[in-house]
């Protein structure tokens, strides 16, 4: 099989892409690409297709090769491991095993019986230790330690604590006895050796070649641990694009493009001391379109964030990530057989059969490590258990990473295991969703505002005995929970609390926050709360038809619903109109200018003109007696006229081009406040003949703390707060280690 390497190198990253030919280009992978489907390297790479892609960021670099002269800072019997600092954010883990102490053989874990030394005997908190890192800090675990020195080069991996040769059990057993006797009688300086899987028709001359410059890295690495104080880090490993070209680099490669000119010169230093004939592999990409875009890799990178993977035939794979393990699901799809005589059996297997190739290609192109469970359609035929099986396995074996396959249980599931090194590409190129903090869902509008309703009642039965009314400000979807279908829910709450409520839609509020912005009298409230005036021209931009009538239209501004007569005909145009009656919840308007209506005959504000007048209501909202608390109730007539056109803009968002005049203040020496700041167009509700204010509170508002919550989570730090607000206003107005290379 064919490989090409490719190396792109930016400021902030490193990328390289592995890319293997299709062996006799495979139909499935020409053309364009299915939704998480793999495409295969267009135009520049014809008859390849990207098998691995490594990340490495300048801020995020891996560890894994690095050496570090560490202290030893705790050491746990019970775990039989140690915690060493080695000047990272967190301490690495070094297991009783991975110790290599100088006259102590230590017995691996259940083979040394009851007199195998203990932790304890062997190290203890303040040693000096000479460790390497195995595994990258994962999440929460710090890095994976071994005391178990290794030197990589091009063909062998020298240990300087190691005993004998062994060769890599990737390379076939004819190629593995001859690498042997190329390797019989090296002198290791009592030392030893793995043979790479890269050393594949490797001579003797190539390994001795490159023992020197093992035994010069090892030899400059002794004596900075001995010259140098822990915790520091002593050798670091080559960088990606090294470190992968060394690793995979053979025969079998065609060349290696990378688009950096001095990467280049890098690479072809390197292979001049370690590998000669593959200096003139390595080119300098110099056209004129980007490397990874020539070669179709940026379409692949953008497939590792889907779940969805579609297979040739029609199925699909979706990959969950737990914890714990991966779950892959095969699933047939739209794939029901072929020709009128397919079978069951046969549209199963060959599901299944696409399915295992399609999830090795994955597990290497996202480095998914772990545990991993495929759930394969149960398949009733053993013989086609065995083939899906065999498939799997073959594939697996063209993986470099070590792996373990369990047989297929009774319920079709294949549980196996993948060296779990780095992070995977998908980790370094993502973050969690900071809504719903990678679950995946969050709680709907309606749990949000059931919750809302019933803090708000707790607020309301502590709040002092003047403070007769509150501004709340929430997203406008949750709003629209107590404002629509003619604010019900938002009469019941008044009518528990007897207290009055506005509410004010805002964009930039996450939906499971809300904030009380004010809370005093009625007058003062509804002023600061209502954002137009009766008789204000205002430019809004006309969002959708009203519900029960196709000759109107409606507009939205922050939230705000204004119900436009005759607009219907100007559904996604900005408008100027006329406010006739504002509301809580919303405000009746007319156009003006050359788009006004011919007088539609006796009507009120409303603009019903000829239509059926709505009747209203006793009982409805209506002046009250100083002192009293307002009713919640009845129904006023605004708020039935204006309930379809709440209904009408029920769960739409706000339409954020609205250019509107600055809603009026409330009177800053009468609010008890230095400046009351600017208020978005309110989503509230009611409206009509407005209630007097209770006896004793007139002119008078008490301006509460802004009250901020956030139901999953517990409380936002300050300095998060900080963040997000000022985001919101934007949118709104150690010693120098030696490296291998």
């Amino acid at each position: 099989m064919k490989k090409q390497v490719l190396v792109s190198v930016d400021r902030g990253e490193t990328r390289v892409a592995l890319l293997e030919s299709t062996e006799g280009g495979d139909k499935r992978q020409k053309g364009g690409r299915g939704r998480g489907g793999r495409p295969r390297a267009g135009r520049a790479g014809e008859g390849y297709r990207v098998a691995e892609l490594y990340f490495e960021r300048r801020s995020n670099r891996s560890i894994v090769g690095n050496v570090y002269k560490g202290r030893v800072d705790n050491v746990l019997p019970g775990l039989e491991a140690a915690f060493v600092d080695i000047g990272l954010e967190k301490n690495g883990f070094l297991h009783v095993d991975e110790l290599r102490l100088p006259g102590v053989k230590i017995a691996r874990r259940g083979h040394g019986g009851s007199d195998a030394p203990k932790i304890t005997d062997l190290i203890k908190p303040g040693d000096e230790l000479v460790v390497q890192v195995t595994k990258d800090p994962l999440k929460t675990k710090g890095a994976r330690l071994t005391m178990d020195l290794t030197i990589a080069g091009r063909y062998l991996v020298y240990a300087p604590k190691g005993e004998g040769v062994g060769v890599s059990k990737k390379i076939d057993d004819q190629e593995r006895n001859r690498l042997r006797k190329e390797v019989k009688g090296l002198e290791l300086h009592g030392g030893g050796a793995i043979v790479r899987t890269a050393s594949r028709g490797a001579v003797r001359e190539d390994f001795e070649r490159e023992l020197p410059y093992l035994f010069k890295l090892h030899e400059v690495l002794e004596q900075r641990a001995g010259e140098m104080q822990g915790p520091c880090m002593v050798f670091q490993e080559a960088d990606l694009s090294v470190r992968v070209v060394r690793d995979i680099f053979s025969a079998e490669f065609e060349r290696a493009i990378v688009d950096d000119p001095q990467q280049v010169q890098r690479l072809r230093s390197f292979f001049t001391r370690t590998a000669p004939e593959l200096v003139d592999k390595v080119e300098l990409w110099e056209e004129s379109d980007p490397l990874f875009h020539a070669f179709d890799v940026e379409s692949v990178i953008d497939g590792l964030i889907s779940r969805r993977v579609d297979l040739p035939s029609g199925g699909y794979l979706m990959i969950d990530y737990a914890e714990a393990l991966t779950v892959i699901d095969v699933n047939s799809g739209s794939f029901t057989g072929k020709g009128k005589q397919a079978r069951l059996e046969d549209t199963i297997t060959r599901t299944n059969l696409e399915a295992a190739e399609a999830v090795v290609n994955e597990l290497r192109l996202r480095d998914i490590g772990g545990i991993i469970v495929i759930d394969f359609i149960d398949m009733a035929r053993a013989r086609n258990q065995r083939e899906v099986l065999k498939t799997l396995r073959a594939k697996l074996a063209e993986d470099r990473t070590k792996t373990f396959t369990a047989e297929i249980s009774k319920l079709g599931l294949v549980e196996m295991t993948r060296q779990n090194v780095t992070e995977g590409a998908r980790e370094v190129i993502t973050r969690a969703c900071p809504i719903c903090d990678g679950d995946g869902v969050i709680k709907s509008e309606e749990t949000l505002a059931i919750e809302f309703e019933r803090e708000l009642r707790e607020h309301a039965s502590r709040a002092p005995e003047k403070a007769k009314a509150f501004l709340v400000r929430m997203h406008p979807a949750v709003v629209t929970e107590f404002t629509g279908l003619g604010a019900k829910v938002l009469h019941a709450l008044e009518e528990a609390t007897g207290r009055y409520f506005v509410f004010e839609g805002s964009e930039r509020l996450p939906l499971d926050e809300f904030e009380i912005v004010m809370e005093g009298s009625i007058e003062a409230v509804q002023e600061r709360a209502i954002p137009f005036q009766e008789g204000e021209e205002v430019l809004v931009q006309i969002v959708e038809p009203h519900m029960y009538n196709v000759d109107d239209a409606v507009a939205k501004v922050g939230g705000y619903v204004v119900s436009v007569m005759g607009g219907g005909r100007f559904v996604g145009e900005k408008k100027l109109v006329r406010i006739e009656r504002a509301g809580r919840t919303s405000a009746n308007a007319v156009l003006v200018g050359a788009d006004a209506l011919p007088p539609a005959g006796e009507g009120d504000a409303d603009g019903e003109g000829d239509r059926p007048k709505r009747r209203r209501r006793r009982g409805g909202r209506g002046r009250r007696r100083s002192g009293d608390a307002p009713e919640a109730t009845g129904t006023s007539a605004e708020d039935e006229g204006d309930a379809a056109a709440v209904e009408a803009g029920e769960g739409e968002r706000t339409a954020r081009d609205v250019v509107a005049p600055e809603p009026a203040e409330p009177d800053a020496a009468a609010a008890g406040e230095e400046e009351a700041p600017a208020v978005e167009a309110a989503t509230d509700a009611d409206g009509g003949d407005e209630p007097e204010a209770p006896s004793g509170t007139e002119g008078e508002d008490v301006v509460s703390s802004s009250v901020r919550r956030r139901t999953r989570g517990g409380r936002r730090s300050a300095a998060s707060r900080a963040k997000r607000a000022a985001a919101t206003d934007a949118d709104e107005t150690t010693a120098e280690p030696i490296s291998s290379e």
